[in-house]
């Protein structure tokens, strides 16, 4: 069912002029085997790992079911935290341009709500948001379902492990029967399957694997006996390897937070990144990290999910996962696109029964090797290529990413190739630039116009 084009799929010709446009002709493993029965109508639950190209399937699917002339909402899409929900609206508005006046609203937590009661009023076809926000919309009865064709629980597992399984509750009783429900997650405990039972109808079942080879991933395991030699240990893996993008898991946010002060005063370029940080410093890192303005991100599970990551150089498992699942779905981050990626975990005595778990799990047997040299520990760590500067004017001022690259290039100091990425929110803009020119390139916006006003702007730092 994979082989498929999507052109001999029964999608609208809008659809597939627009895949065309963006270079999508073969559908990836999960498409293939979810869209002809999310075309058909029926319920399905999916599980596939990050990067399986799983929000196209979903979202050509409700694209496909909506009508345009209807502003009421007919698709629903729930997601954990607000950067997947970010993400997977801007995928949908991707896949629908084509399309006449598609309206796709976000409803996510750390966001005002008088403005999204603002945008709810003008109506909207797809909602997709987290489920506390979405709660509290249909609670104050801001948000009216009874026209919702689909339902979509993206991520279905982080949503109940971030404590979200009484709103989830709470919403599928406001949801309309009869309705299509859609069911994407990594992993499939118990509670997936119950709730499945509870909320959806004969569903069809597909299961695919990763999208990479987990041959081109080296696992490594190392030996540690306390917690000094545990930090002393991840800070020898990254001075060998050398990742210009890694990401290192604990299993607490206390434990993150502190790896991550630690790197930092040995002079890495890291950050942490978990439920106790303010919505804005967790956006701060997320993009500066996607930007490579931050090496290594140390982060908890639940806080990962969803990272738009194009490139993981390497992994490391500060602590090993609770469920060999979610090792396998930490360590699915790296080594992507035929690329070589590292995954190294650190483990204990103490850590011998998951050992054996993950060994059994993985079909091997588990043998720890030798830390790198300790002589490493008199390198200096590699610094983030990139800086990230700020600056005060977003989408609501009509700043375009060709406003700030034509600004920083106008006098011929600052070249393209030295300019990375530029991401563009309502009221914020960022943009990525060699560390040796980071001065002279907030000189350039500060001193020159954007659209012919004045910006303020600044370098972000931890």
């Amino acid at each position: 069912m994979d082989s498929l084009a999507f052109s001999t799929l029964n999608l609208h010709p809008d659809l597939l002029s627009n895949l065309d446009s963006l270079g999508y002709t073969q559908p990836t493993e999960i498409q293939g085997k979810s869209l002809p029965s999310i075309l058909a109508g029926q319920d399905v639950i999916a599980q596939g790992k990050t990067g399986s190209g799983k929000t196209a399937a979903f979202g050509l699917g409700l694209l496909q079911s909506l009508d345009p002339k209807s502003f009421q909402v007919q698709a629903l899409v729930l997601c954990p935290t607000r950067e997947l929900a970010d993400q997977v609206a801007e995928e949908i508005r991707r896949l629908a341009r084509r399309l006449t006046n598609i309206k796709v609203l976000t409803l996510c937590g750390g966001q005002a709500i008088g403005a999204q009661l603002s945008s709810l009023q003008q109506g909207a076809h797809i909602i997709v948001g987290t489920p506390g926000r979405v709660e509290e919309h249909l609670r104050k009865q801001t948000l009216k379902l009874d026209q919702l064709k689909i339902l979509v629980l993206d991520e279905a597992d982080r949503m109940l492990d971030m404590g979200f399984q009484n709103s989830l509750d709470a919403i599928c009783e406001q949801v309309p029967s009869p309705r299509q429900t859609l069911l994407f997650s990594a992993t499939f405990p118990n509670q997936i399957e119950q709730i499945s039972q509870r909320i959806m109808q004969s569903p069809v079942r597909i299961q695919v694997e990763s999208q990479h080879d987990h041959a081109s991933i080296a696992q490594h395991f190392y030996q540690v006996d306390t917690p000094e030699q545990r930090l002393t240990a991840l800070r020898l893996i990254l001075l060998k390897a050398r990742p210009e993008s890694s990401v290192v898991f604990c299993n607490t946010k206390k434990d993150a937070q502190m790896v991550a002060d630690s790197l930092v005063q040995y002079g890495f370029s890291a950050q942490a990144i978990h439920g106790d940080l303010e919505q804005r410093d967790r956006d701060h890192t997320l993009i500066q990290f996607a930007n490579k303005s931050i090496s290594v991100l140390v982060a908890t599970d639940v806080a990962a999910r969803g990272l738009d990551i194009e490139a993981l150089d390497a992994v490391v498992n500060f602590h090993l996962a609770n469920d060999p699942e979610v090792h396998v779905h930490r360590i699915g981050r790296t080594g992507r696109a035929g690329s070589k990626g590292l995954a190294a975990s650190l483990i204990s005595d103490k850590e011998s029964y998951k050992v054996a778990v993950l060994g059994e799990y993985l079909n091997q047997t588990i043998q720890a090797e030798a830390l790198p040299d300790l002589s490493l520990l008199k390198q200096p760590p590699l610094q983030a290529k990139m800086v990230t500067l700020q600056i005060d004017g977003g989408k609501k001022q009509k700043l375009r990413p060709g406003d700030i690259l034509g600004a920083l290039t106008a006098n011929q100091q600052l070249t393209g190739e030295q300019i990375g990425k530029i991401k563009i929110t309502s009221v914020r803009a960022y943009v990525a630039v060699e560390r040796k020119l980071a001065k002279l390139a907030l000189k350039q916006i500060t001193a020159g116009k954007l659209k012919g006003k004045n910006f303020r702007a600044r370098i972000l730092t931890r």
